[in-house]
């Protein structure tokens, strides 16, 4: 079923894409420091496959962060939720996602979360297999089936890109690799994190994966459960408690849905039981999250209540 073009939602965008001037673009990675500052889209995807959308919902990003939940999704399904949480932390924190401060005042010294960096490079040290080839194509076989699309693949540009700055993630993982958290080659595991972070998709890709977390777990249109539904549980609660960075808690009062930020500008939001969105627009504020994107579920969730809470 084609996605239909809304005019109330291309009004919401309007007046969301006013706040791009306020953002600017992740240039700390080069490649994504190229993405065009005042582009906003979105795209709603329903459980009976009806889709509603405004912007240029083609134009493809990667995941970044958001592929934190996808990962996290993934070894719970492998390895279960206490050999997970034996390594990683369920706690919120106030710190940005890229910080070691926290790491070392814990004792023992695992990450609080699976949504920050180091909590995210312990989870995607977890995914099987023999090689990066291999883990990255379970992980991206994972994600195809979420969004029904088999050709999403990853931008090389990018993974590279990110690689070769990627110097406070490699101090995270020395960090952890001291203290026997993580046990492989550091370049090794970044070879493998970078790939997944550039992971390349388009608004309604992103939507249906929120869409799939949406419902439990279950593709509504063939009636096939994808993960278990307290896998997709406690990836809803990580997105509400950790899912904007540190910037969470504020998020959870103004907007109150599960969703997940990446540095590219990409947000997806799984409504419980409703409907999954997917946003593009690359212009970051100070914490990391698409300036305009925020604005435009804050508009949103106030229009039609979608809060939670």
């Amino acid at each position: 079923m084609p996605c239909q073009s809304s005019d109330e939602l291309r009004q919401l965008v309007e007046e969301a894409k006013r706040c791009t001037k306020e953002g600017k673009v992740a240039d700390y990675i080069p490649e994504l420091g190229k993405a065009n500052p005042n582009a906003l889209s979105i795209a709603i995807n329903y459980p009976d496959g009806r889709c509603i959308s405004a912007g240029d919902i083609d134009k493809k990003f990667t995941l970044q962060s958001i592929s934190k939940v996808i990962s996290l999704a993934l070894v719970l399904m492998e390895h279960g939720f206490r050999y997970v949480f034996e390594r990683v932390g369920m706690e919120p924190t106030g710190d940005p996602f890229n910080s070691i401060a926290k790491l070392e005042t814990m004792a023992p010294a695992k990450p609080l979360n699976p949504m920050i960096n180091a909590g995210a490079l312990v989870v995607t040290h977890m995914i099987k297999g023999g090689s990066v080839e291999e883990r990255f194509n379970r992980l991206l076989g994972f994600i195809r089936e979420l969004a029904g699309a088999p050709a999403i693949g990853y931008s090389e540009k990018v993974a590279r890109s990110e690689f070769e700055s990627a110097n406070l993630n490699r101090a995270l993982c020395y960090f952890l690799k001291q203290h026997k958290i993580i046990t492989e080659d550091v370049e090794t595991l970044l070879d493998l994190y970078t790939r997944q972070c550039a992971v390349e998709m388009n608004c309604l890709d992103l939507a249906r994966i929120g869409m799939i977390f949406a419902m439990d777990g279950v593709d509504p249109l063939n009636g096939k459960r994808i993960l278990p539904d307290d896998v997709a549980r406690i990836c809803k609660t990580f997105m509400v408690t950790c899912g904007m960075y540190n910037a969470s808690g504020e998020f959870a009062i103004k907007i109150g849905i599960p969703a997940k930020s990446g540095v590219s500008g990409g947000i997806m939001g799984a409504v419980p039981g409703k409907f999954g969105i997917g946003i593009f627009g690359p212009a970051l504020d100070e914490k990391g999250n698409s300036v305009a994107g925020l604005k435009l579920l804050e508009l949103l969730s106030r229009k039609y209540q979608l809060s939670m809470f």
